[in-house]
């Protein structure tokens, strides 16, 4: 109850702009945790080494091989392999899949991203409202007896300029991450549609076997 307590003690300190970074905040997690599953599922070691056989299969033309591994496609990398086997590994087919696939891989980048931009934005908007408040008290016809009422405004200026920043942070490092990961997604993407090329070639008239 205690931590709780003071939880709220200091959003009141920080002001309504607590709230909003208190929101996004939430948000931000919320992002993160779904993210690092998802990619945490998709480059574990069970899925590598499908990846591993699937591009072997692909190379070495052996399309009962990729099949078998397709049967129950899941993953991007799946997905995109199940096509080059249904529609061909040509240029067009491979780069509209691709950018089908790009939405899963970046999915909630944008909202990583504006957390990483609003929430200074929204602790530098705290600090300015807290500096008001207290230039208000010492520009006020009353005189001021108690020194807290001017040292409260300044507290909260500190704190949304400091949770703001931290906000920040614990979104940007995630942010960095799911970007390179993005970047490895696309370079084993590349990888499939070459590996189906040199084994399979560019032909659109096969027929998946069910």
């Amino acid at each position: 109850m205690q931590g709780l307590w003071d939880f709220f003690t200091l959003m009141e300190r920080g002001g309504f702009v607590m709230w909003p970074l208190l929101a996004i905040s939430v948000v931000g997690l919320a992002v993160s945790l779904e993210r690092s599953w998802f990619w945490f599922n998709l480059h574990s070691s069970r899925e590598s080494l499908r990846y591993r056989q699937l591009l072997a299969a692909f190379r070495n033309g052996d399309r009962s091989k990729a099949e078998s591994l397709l049967r129950n496609p899941g993953s991007v990398y799946d997905q995109l392999g199940r096509r080059m086997l249904e529609d061909g590994p040509d240029d067009a087919t491979a780069l509209e899949q691709i950018e089908d696939l790009r939405n899963q891989t970046e999915r909630f980048s944008s909202v990583l991203s504006t957390i990483v931009t609003a929430s200074p934005m929204l602790g530098i908007l705290g600090t300015v409202t807290g500096i008001i408040h207290s230039f208000e008290l010492l520009g006020g016809n009353q005189s001021i007896i108690d020194p807290n009422d001017v040292s409260g405004g300044i507290a909260e200026a500190l704190i949304t300029t400091a949770a703001g920043l931290i906000i920040a942070l614990g979104a940007l490092f995630p942010l960095m991450i799911f970007r390179s990961q993005a970047d490895r997604s696309l370079g084993r993407f590349e990888a499939i549609v070459t590996a189906a090329k040199q084994g399979l070639g560019p032909t659109r008239n096969w027929s998946v076997r069910k």
